[in-house]
């Protein structure tokens, strides 16, 4: 299991958010018991090809955080089974008002050119995240601090008034304070997302030949990146968080079909996936050809169909309406993915507080009313959904195609994508041509992380384009209150509205099925949907 970092000091406002989700228990690793381990050995995880560069301010796609994560240390870490948050390069976060933070960092951490990480790599950083010429995709994620909108105008054909903002202020070579445009009850564990963490005085000298070699600073650094083979990472033995690893090399292997990378692991070439593939869910297979290798944990994420505004047709809530009661959930994660999944109905993983179950009353299997709504629309045409085709992603969505089809009877075809890469690609430049799959796992426990960033008008992962000015006021009156309950309240009103619009359609959620190979000892399933890096030991060989 994931080793405990040290607790948040007493000068820190620990977040209600946090603690109640504590409560709610994460998920369980697995071990193979006895045996000697090599400190020294080295872990392959399945992975897909990423969509740009690993610049934490540039990747928010699994392929690239399972890079990014262990190289990268963010001032707050978060307990891989059950999403606990805790200081990691921070020595103290403190605030008196959720408006005003004042943040010391740990002294003598490294990045892995050997430069102390210090306050103004952190300020240099998010303000390069957030600077809108830079076009990073997680921008949006610093629009809480003081002065964004002077780096990054609301008019994308305005030109930003200056390149830092302004609630951004070093105080000495370890502290520095962060002023927010209003209070902001998360902040304190938001900042623990990735996009959060410090860049090296390298990258802003040469910003391309970061790009070809990443420097981070956390437990592993950057060898190596093979397009469409692997991303190569090893130890940094001058880490000096609580989250080290206990093995040497790890090499994330770019596959195509996860069919292979199953087989792969079957036969010990490789030794992590954090999902299974259909033929091994098929009947439960998987169970026997595991035994003690399966791996169990507590997802924090949702699956969701989008339904993009901007493609012709498709901008019409009676569609959307008659598309999700077409699907048959249970019907599809009973046969399909083997009860490995469960039908969503709402769009707050469960798990996190303030999840509710039945939000979304157009998320129940209806063929009569389905075939009403669609009636109503009017719509005329054929019907897609589009999907990178490896890790499994294919023959649910071609599951629901069917169950749409046969309920509608409207022509619906999977649309496969080359990779993942390609497939994000699509979806960030807004060129799909129907609906598309849209996944999200948290970044961080909170409710306001399955709202702000995905249907905020404008937002980093918002893929269908979403906009009403109701639940923008929502969220941001929720952004805004202090008290953390009555914020959660505010949300969920949020989310009450969304349910009504129909942006995405909540399909299922994945419990948490990974596999380890005989090579390692032990290992766990991260809340994110990635290998829990910290709990996998290898065995000697």
């Amino acid at each position: 299991m994931r080793l405990s970092r040290r607790l948040w000091g007493p000068t820190v406002v620990m977040t209600s958010l946090a603690l109640a989700l504590t409560a709610c228990g994460g998920g369980s690793g697995s071990s193979t018991g006895a045996g000697e381990t090599d400190p020294d050995g080295t872990v392959s995880v399945y992975g897909t090809e990423p969509q740009n560069a690993l610049v934490p301010t540039n990747i928010n796609d699994l392929g690239g955080t399972k890079a990014i994560q262990p190289m990268f240390a963010t001032l707050v870490g978060f307990n891989g089974a059950d999403a606990k948050p805790s200081n990691l390069m921070a020595e103290s976060i403190t605030t008196t008002d959720s408006k005003v933070f004042d943040i010391k960092i740990k002294q003598g951490w490294k990045f892995h050119d050997g430069t102390e990480v210090k306050a103004h790599n952190f300020i240099d950083a998010w303000n390069y995240g957030a600077y809108a010429p830079n076009g990073q995709l997680n921008t949006d994620f610093f629009s809480n601090i003081q002065g964004y909108s002077d780096v990054h105008p609301a008019d994308e054909n305005a030109k930003p008034a200056t390149d830092k903002m302004s609630g951004l202020v070093q105080k000495n070579d370890y502290e520095f304070q962060v002023t927010l445009t209003a209070p902001f009850s998360v902040f304190d564990i938001k900042i623990g997302y990735q996009a959060f963490a410090p860049l090296p005085d390298s990258f802003f000298k040469d910003p391309k030949a970061f790009e070809q070699h990443p420097i981070g600073n956390g437990p592993l650094k950057f060898v190596s990146r093979t397009p469409n083979q692997d991303i190569k990472l090893t130890r940094f033995d001058d880490y000096k968080g609580d989250d080290k690893v206990k093995f040497k090399n790890l090499d994330i292997k770019i596959y195509a079909s996860q069919e292979t990378a199953y087989q792969d692991l079957l036969s010990g070439r490789l030794d992590f996936m954090e999902a299974l593939p259909p033929s091994a869910v098929s009947g439960g297979k998987y169970k026997n050809e595991l035994g003690d290798r399966l791996v169990t944990g507590h997802l924090l994420g949702i699956s969701t169909i989008n339904i993009p505004y901007y493609v012709p047709g498709y901008n019409n809530l009676e569609l959307r309406k008659a598309i999700s009661m077409a699907i048959d959930r249970a019907q599809i994660t009973k046969t399909v993915m083997n009860d490995t999944y469960v039908p969503a109905d709402g769009y707050i993983s469960q798990g996190i507080p303030g999840a509710r179950p039945g939000v979304c009353q157009f998320c129940k299997f209806d063929p009569a009313a389905a075939k009403e709504a669609f009636r109503k629309s009017g719509f005329q045409g054929k019907l897609t959904i589009a999907s990178n085709a490896d890790g499994g992603r294919k023959e649910p969505l071609v599951a629901a195609c069917n169950s749409i089809k046969n309920t509608l009877g409207v022509e619906c075809d999977f649309v496969p994508a080359t990779d993942f890469g390609q497939w994000r690609s699509i979806v960030t430049g807004h060129k799909l041509t129907g609906m598309g799959r849209s996944d999200w796992s948290a970044d961080y426990p909170s409710i306001e992380n399955f709202l702000n960033p995905i249907f905020k008008t404008g937002a980093s992962s918002n893929d269908s384009t979403y906009s009403n000015p109701k639940v923008d006021a929502l969220l941001a009156q929720a952004d805004s209150t202090v008290d953390k309950d009555t914020a959660v309240k505010l949300y969920q009103q949020a989310e009450d509205l969304v349910a009504q619009d129909l942006p995405t359609i909540p399909v299922w959620d994945e419990k948490g099925t990974a596999a380890k190979s005989k090579n390692l000892k032990s290992a766990a399933l991260d809340f994110r949907r990635m290998p829990d890096y910290p709990s996998i030991e290898v065995m000697k060989k």
